[in-house]
């Protein structure tokens, strides 16, 4: 039968069964959602019988157990009965102050991963409205303003890895065994589209007649702020009124009884809870207004902390970004690589999703054999694989592997530069205008100074471990803060050169194997007077290897001046290059530029 003989075919089946039924799916459709809504009921009723019994644990406690719970709002008890009984809602917010989550936004998010493998509806909530206000809890000073278009880019930008981070939840999901016939909902909400929508008016007196001044007035924010200098925005001091706003929509919408957040979300939480009681007696929502099983709750997550006590996070300045732009698979790799012995187990409670009998199995042969780093090796590949996804994390063990051969931070395997990692032949993606402009923001964000080489432009998947370099620019530095600068691990000469003063750089030395393996070389601390073009590496090209602090490191490939112009690349302005010349217009460029042979071609697409 020909093909238009086919679809004549099924268009005329197609009609007779519309004649015989006008709505031939549509019936069975709500058959099968009714016996699937109703097998729902059944498992939760079943598990809620295991729970009771004590032979399974219950969701609460379950969350308590890694270390992801610090504060109940509404009670303990109540709340451990209603995630019991019913697969409620929770969400957790954020607002895009960035273009990119960090570590510290993980806790709440991670309690929130856990509720949606176990069958709650589970909803992030990007703050597009209320990020225009800025949300003052935990500071003590109004957030500095940002541009429109700078919002739109962060918004655009945190939009995309909220979608990454949930297919990769999904994939972890599936690889550590958890049950797939669950029914599961997650949604990524924004927020303006409700509120740009909500009159003044109606806030005003729904909800602003229902917030009594005193509670507002005794958080610990607001008595700092209006203790100070600056005092208080009008604005930010409204907006528990309007994050409130956000939950009764959710409430009503999605059925969102529970706020996930961090330890300094506390008092929003509990606003929002008053909020929405307020806006169920506005409503005249059925149902009696003290019935625990439709009241709502909050959890807040412990305080992130360094070893060193200090606070993960953006206003910090510390913040490690989940963004492999700002932050690559290889750099987030060795951070967590990093963790000292006394903190990892606790780390892979909260980050990871292995089971607690195989985090015991970890620490005990961590214990059996501390030099191995097993736990780490561990955590470090889990972190990279929940924010960038498997690929990369596999590729980033590989590479740490590669490079460092099982060894301390202390050595250096040279046999890695004849490897895959400094000759990756994947071409260079070509970016929009958009792209190019939302990758310039986030490294502009990440205090990075644009390395010669960008994520983009390498192709290496790791975002810029390995970069290549102008050899004029090894040649003529008089110091390597200009070297530190290109290779992007520094935002200018002056950090440079404190990081240099400070001892936190370190370049691998030529020629100083003192083992019986000669491609085993030391790392040296960089001092003031070391001059680049002393430490170049010969070995089937040119290479210099620096690193800042023991998990940021940078293979700079040297290559010649006018392969790195044709390769399309630009050096931070700061940076000089030996014989530099005045620009020229595209017209004498092309002039300039000898030709290259097609083998010399062939590796400049490397």
């Amino acid at each position: 039968m020909s093909a238009v003989g086919r679809l004549l075919r099924r268009k005329f089946h197609r009609t007779a069964i519309n004649r015989a039924d006008p709505d031939p799916w549509g019936s069975q459709a709500r058959l099968t959602f009714a016996a699937q809504k109703a097998n729902k009921h059944e498992a939760w009723a079943e598990n809620a019988r295991k729970i009771k019994a004590g032979n399974r644990k219950s969701m609460l406690t379950l969350l308590e157990e890694r270390g992801l719970v610090k504060d109940i709002a509404g009670g303990r008890q109540a709340l451990n009965n209603l995630l019991t009984e019913k697969p409620i809602g929770a969400y957790v917010g954020v607002d895009p102050t960035a273009p990119s989550l960090h570590v510290g936004h993980l806790l709440p998010l991670m309690a929130l991963f856990w509720m949606y493998l176990h069958g709650y509806t589970a909803v992030t909530l990007l703050g597009t409205g209320t990020v225009r206000i800025g949300d003052p809890s935990g500071r003590t000073t109004a957030r500095s303003r940002q541009s429109e278009n700078e919002r739109e880019q962060n918004c655009t930008a945190m939009r995309l890895q909220l979608k990454r981070l949930w297919q990769n939840v999904i994939a972890l999901g599936v690889k550590h065994e958890h049950k797939n016939h669950i029914s599961r909902e997650r949604q990524v909400l924004l927020n303006h589209t409700w509120l740009e929508g909500v009159p003044a008016m109606d806030l005003v007196t729904k909800l602003g007649s229902e917030m009594r001044l005193g509670a507002m007035l005794a958080k610990d924010t607001v008595r700092t702020r209006l203790e100070g200098d600056d005092g208080m925005s009008l604005s930010e001091f409204l907006y528990p009124l309007f994050q409130g706003y956000d939950w009764w929509h959710q409430y009503k919408t999605w059925g969102v009884q529970m706020q996930l957040g961090g330890s300094d979300q506390y008092g929003n939480i509990c606003a929002g809870m008053e909020a929405v009681d307020a806006m169920r007696r506005h409503e005249d929502i059925p149902g009696d207004l003290n019935d625990p099983l439709k009241a709502t709750y909050g959890i807040t997550t412990p305080l992130l902390t360094t070893p060193s006590g200090e606070k993960f996070g953006k206003s910090a300045g510390n913040a490690v970004w989940l963004d492999k732009d700002m932050m690559s698979s290889f750099d987030l790799y060795q951070y967590f690589l990093s963790t000292p012995d006394t903190h990892v187990e606790r780390y892979l409670k909260l980050f990871t999703f292995f089971p607690s009998d195989e985090i015991n199995l970890a620490m005990r042969a961590q214990e059996a054999d501390p030099s191995k780093r097993i736990a780490q090796h561990l955590l470090a590949k889990s972190v990279v694989e929940l924010a960038h996804g498997a690929n990369a994390a596999v590729e980033a063990e590989q590479v740490h592997k590669s490079i460092f051969a099982g060894r301390s931070t202390i050595t250096f395997d040279k046999s890695a530069l004849g490897g895959s990692i400094t000759s990756r032949g994947i071409p260079a993606p070509q970016l929009s205008k958009e792209q190019a402009s939302l990758l310039e923001h986030k490294l502009r964000f990440a205090g990075k100074a644009k390395p010669s080489s960008t994520a983009a432009e390498a192709g290496d998947g790791l975002t810029g471990l390995t970069v290549h370099l102008p050899e004029s620019v090894v040649q003529s530095a008089s110091d390597f803060s200009q070297v530190l600068l290109a290779a992007g691990l520094v935002s200018s000469k002056s950090a440079g050169r404190r990081l240099i003063d400070s001892r936190g750089a370190y370049v691998v030395v030529p020629r100083s194997s003192d083992t019986e393996d000669k491609n085993i070389l030391n790392w040296s601390p960089i001092e003031p007077q070391h001059t680049p073009k002393d430490f170049v590496i010969q070995h089937s090209e040119r290479f210099v290897v620096v690193r800042y602090g023991k998990s940021k490191l940078r293979i700079c490939r040297l290559i010649d001046e006018w392969k790195f112009k044709r390769k399309g690349r630009v050096l931070p302005e700061e940076v000089e290059m030996q014989g530099e010349t005045a620009p020229q217009s595209e017209q004498e460029q092309k002039k300039t530029v000898p030709s290259v042979p097609e083998a010399e071609s062939a590796e400049l697409r490397r």
